[in-house]
């Protein structure tokens, strides 16, 4: 007898358009698109009644999907509680994904990558605040009235070098808000080394999650105006990205010595930075900021490789309406983009979770030995 099957997505970041669900063995659906707009990738959404069965998930629109390469050799993941993500097996074929799984148990969720709901955004919020060394600032709302919120973190009162972090311009790449959340962790753990001394020599400023709306909405790309924001840092508006407006006016009371935006990349099975080759003003001490950077996170870090990246620009050509390389422009600071997988870290591959929550922790600790080094070198001590 066929199981009655139900699938949902109505909860935050919940997203996927059911075509049928009558037959466990053939379900179809389609990934919507983001809110205003034509970019669509990230699905979230809960299936019950298929205990015990094959369940066969065809997404037939997968091939026109932002990112048609993302799908090569990529697993979705599911989760029976929301806490623990597993990947589950999935093929692209003929220009569909399609998922074949048999759940243990009447409810599982199945995802793109494992969601950081906007409750869990906020539970942070207020965890950070807890902490005497914290401060949590209002910088501004979204176009739908969200709150922007941006941590202070530091133990210095006085002269100290301005390190912001930013994460999930892209409200999909939900790997970049686990890793803040790793960040901040090892930042407050008041027995860590390199965590205290960073604490004494630098300010922190933290925007978690840049982009609630799409958060909330299950958007992969853009805002709720359908605006992709790493697009929007040389044209920034209070119409249609409010969220970049901002984080660069409080860029512009701060000044800014180091820039971190934190993203995931839906391709490339590795981690690795992008930095500010071809912005106008790059020069000798950026270009050696960011080799101390990449050799003292590859040292530290086997999830963190340099072989494999995008193309440098030629001088003069980068696009500075990307927000590091406006950032580095502009202040002239080591300014990178930091990317990670929605599939697996090919040089140290997991076979169940593939790339994971729990992996974007600890590389978000882990940055902290970077940034260590290069706030310590010769090439940040005039400043």
């Amino acid at each position: 007898m066929t199981s009655r099957l139900k699938i949902s997505s109505f909860f935050d970041g919940g997203n996927i358009d059911v075509i049928d669900a009558s037959e466990p063995d053939n379900i179809r659906v389609n990934i919507p698109k983001d809110t205003n707009s034509d970019f669509y990738q990230w699905f979230y959404f809960r299936l019950q009644g298929g205990m015990g069965e094959q369940c066969v998930i065809h997404f037939e629109n997968a091939d026109a999907a932002a990112y048609p390469e993302g799908w090569e050799d990529y697993q979705a993941v599911a989760s029976y509680d929301r806490e623990h993500w597993f990947r589950v097996p999935t093929e692209y074929v003929d220009g569909q994904l399609i998922i074949t799984h048999v759940p243990d148990q009447d409810s599982i969720y199945y995802a793109y990558f494992a969601p950081y709901s906007y409750e869990r955004h906020l539970d942070m919020i207020a965890w950070a605040a807890s902490y005497e060394d914290c401060i949590t600032h209002h910088i501004g709302e979204t176009a739908e009235g969200r709150d922007i919120t941006m941590l202070e973190v530091s133990k210095t009162q006085g002269l100290a070098k301005n390190i912001w972090i930013i994460a999930r311009q892209h409200p999909g790449e939900t790997m970049a808000e686990w890793f803040m959340e790793g960040l901040l962790e090892r930042l407050f753990d008041e027995s860590h080394p390199i965590a205290r001394a960073l604490m004494q020599q630098c300010r922190f400023y933290i925007v978690p999650n840049m982009n609630p709306d799409g958060a909330v909405h299950g958007n992969l790309r853009v805002n709720s105006k359908g605006v992709n924001l790493n697009r929007e840092w040389k044209r920034s508006s209070e119409a249609n990205s409010p969220e970049v407006l901002a984080v660069q006016k409080k860029m512009a009371e701060t000044g800014v010595d180091m820039f971190l935006d934190i993203h995931g990349d839906e391709a490339l099975p590795v981690n690795f930075v992008d930095g500010c080759v071809g912005v106008p003003n790059y020069d000798d001490r950026m270009a050696s900021m960011e080799a101390l950077f990449k050799d003292m996170f590859e040292a530290v870090s086997p999830d963190f490789q340099t072989e494999i990246g995008y193309e440098p620009a030629r001088y003069g050509e980068a696009n500075l309406t990307v927000g590091s390389k406006w950032v580095g422009n502009t202040y002239r600071c080591l300014s990178l983009t930091l990317e990670m997988p929605f599939k697996d870290n090919q040089n140290l591959p997991d076979e169940l979770m593939g790339w994971s929550p729990e992996r974007s922790k600890i590389l978000g600790a882990d940055v902290l030995y970077p940034i260590y080094h290069v706030v310590n070198s010769e090439y940040m001590k005039g400043d």
